[in-house]
């Protein structure tokens, strides 16, 4: 049914139906969230979340906004009597090119240890093996600095494994070759592969620890403040709703202009 009604969405209305839906679904817990804080702790720490999740979307929006665009130029070529080519472009590298998925893959990863331990419980009341018990105690909670640390390290890691997946340099360079366009200042083919290669591997870093900070905000909420793991303003939740509504305003703002009526966001 859910996906059903996600199609009816994609097809009749503006955007990715399922993503929605899911962006509903968020959105919908977070008046609760929020309450249920206040509940209990105090007005004044829901007071101080709400504050701090202004801050973290304000943050959110800039980073997935941001991106380090390269210069690209085009030579002139003649075909028959006419001229193509001689414009600028460039190639949009974004700061947090892999989106949510490496937030998902860490966290899902992070679980089968926990999961492992749960088959492996004894029955009778016996004491478990000592493994179990570790992880117990370090990789279920979440608020132990061991399960923090891994967790930050494994999103690093599998924001370059997709970034490296989904951005072929070679590729991107070929392409550019095979059109005649051109770095400034950078030869073609494999200086230009190396080159893109490079400022990928920089871009990626500061996205990375981006990602794993906005991941590590539910966990340090549950320590400071005891709330639950839902908490409302971090993780895969606050990066699914900023992304999903930056897609829909630039929907939206594409449909307007396509209607010669003005953007949406002026």
């Amino acid at each position: 049914l859910i996906m059903w009604m996600g199609e009816l969405i994609t097809e009749r209305g503006v955007g990715n139906g399922m993503s929605l839906l899911i962006f509903t679904s968020i959105a919908a817990r977070f008046p609760q969230s929020i309450i249920a804080i206040g509940q209990a702790q105090s007005p004044e720490v829901a007071i101080l979340v709400v504050a701090i999740g202004v801050v973290v979307v304000g943050a959110v929006v800039y980073v997935e906004q941001s991106q380090r665009r390269i210069p690209v130029e085009y030579a002139k070529r003649m075909v028959g009597r006419r001229t193509y080519g001689g414009n600028n472009t460039y190639i949009p590298i974004k700061v947090n090119m892999a989106g949510v998925v490496p937030v998902i893959f860490a966290s899902s990863l992070l679980y089968l240890p926990a999961l492992i331990a749960q088959f492996n419980q004894p029955a009778n009341g016996q004491v478990p093996p000592g493994w179990v018990t570790w992880i117990q105690n370090y990789l279920t909670t979440g608020d132990h600095p061991l399960y923090m640390l891994l967790y930050f390290l494994l999103i690093v890691g599998f924001t370059y494994f997709y970034v490296a997946i989904t951005f072929n340099p070679e590729e991107v360079a070929d392409n550019m070759k095979k059109y005649g366009g051109f770095i400034p200042g950078i030869r073609a083919g494999r200086p230009t592969a190396e080159y893109l290669d490079y400022v990928l591997t920089r871009v990626t870093l500061p996205g990375s620890i981006y990602l794993g900070l906005i991941a590590l905000v539910p966990l340090v909420a549950f320590v400071l403040i005891g709330a639950n793991s839902n908490f409302p303003f971090g993780g895969a939740s606050i990066l699914i709703i900023v992304g999903v509504g930056l897609e829909t305003v630039k929907q939206i703002d594409s449909q307007l202009q396509q209607r010669h009526y003005e953007g949406l966001l002026r």
